[in-house]
């Protein structure tokens, strides 16, 4: 039986597919900055906004973008005041976060309690033709901000100093990646969900990592290793009859051991060439 006929299933491929772009581009930036848990933080904040929707009975995406991206403005005005006082109420905000949503939802009822479960781990099912269009929107402006800011992104990550010395202003550029990231969240949290779509931010990052050298090679492969688990995992929870974010993790995860694997050769060649 092939999935991809049924339509429920096209939609989600659509879904995850877009999600295994977009994540591991934000991912490579994060990674690189040692912000690899702020996707996860992200996401905590998304779920307060899903909260919020079931509660008020509005369009789930919408209402997490919103909160999601006032979160990351707010995590990156306190990160900028204090590093030390920035990472205790970045933890704050995201436990505050996930007690949001849990609390949000809870007051809509017992629908809005089952409802949140599907956005917490992902669900075959939720994604309608309405959410694709918005979220390949969101796609489609990470893409755009990222070809034109990209390279003041990159700098920054590098050495915040520098970056600062060459006039880019590092702390516009932070925000604007932090959103980012809550942009990818809220896009993957219909199929991966918001408990889980970090990990696919950052293991195929750190799964490229094991093979490549530079920036921009470490983030194709790390999108075309996000897209394979996207598809993977998407299709083997239709056949397992469990929710995609689980996995489509697994899948995630299953390519860094063979990459660690395929890198123990080139690593060889590599020191034969110093060597030589």
């Amino acid at each position: 039986m092939n999935p991809f006929t049924y339509d429920f299933m096209q939609r989600a491929l659509i879904a995850a597919v877009v999600i295994g772009l977009i994540a591991p581009m934000i991912g490579t930036y994060l990674v690189q900055r040692r912000l690899a848990l702020l996707g996860d933080g992200m996401g905590h904040v998304a779920l307060t906004g899903v909260g919020i929707a079931l509660l008020l009975q509005t369009a789930p995406i919408a209402t997490a973008m919103i909160v999601a991206a006032i979160g990351a403005v707010v995590i990156e005005i306190i990160r900028a005041r204090s590093r030390t006082a920035g990472d205790l109420a970045l933890a704050l905000i995201f436990y505050g976060g996930i007690a949001g949503g849990v609390f949000f939802a809870s007051l809509a009822g017992s629908k809005g309690s089952s409802a949140l479960n599907q956005y917490l781990f992902g669900s075959l099912s939720t994604v309608t033709a309405s959410d694709l269009r918005g979220l390949i929107a969101l796609a489609v402006i990470v893409i755009v901000v990222l070809a034109i800011f990209g390279r003041e992104m990159f700098a920054m990550s590098l050495d915040v100093e520098v970056a600062q010395v060459q006039g880019i202003r590092t702390t516009i550029m932070s925000t604007l990646l932090t959103v980012l990231a809550a942009v990818a969240v809220v896009v993957g949290m219909r199929t991966v969900g918001l408990l889980l779509v970090s990990a696919i931010m950052i293991v195929p990052v750190a799964a490229a990592q094991q093979l490549t050298r530079s920036f921009v090679t470490t983030m194709a492969l790390a999108v075309g290793f996000g897209v394979l688990a996207s598809i993977v995992g998407l299709t083997s929870s239709f056949y397992l009859d469990v929710p995609p974010g689980p996995t489509i993790v697994f899948a995630a995860l299953a390519l860094f051991p063979i990459a660690a694997l395929l890198a123990i050769p080139i690593r060889k060649r590599r020191r034969r060439v110093v060597i030589a």
